[in-house]
């Protein structure tokens, strides 16, 4: 039995392009700098989970500890 893929809003049924992978890969966001600069391995499971993260909380707060 062939399983049948259901795309979801926002995918594409051909895949991308050599120049709109390259495109996309370009894309570096302040956490993905932020993060690179403060791990020495890259790529690293430490360095990937800081990175998702840094993006959940936003890179303006994300590395500030709270004061309490």
């Amino acid at each position: 039995m062939k399983l049948k893929h259901v795309l979801h809003e926002g995918e594409r049924a051909e895949p991308l392009t050599e120049e709109e992978f390259e495109k996309l890969a370009e894309k570096k966001d302040a956490c993905y700098h932020k993060v690179k600069s403060r791990y020495k391995v890259w790529p690293s499971a430490y360095a990937s989970g800081a990175l998702v993260r840094c993006r959940k909380v936003g890179a303006k707060n994300w590395g500030n500890k709270s004061k309490k």
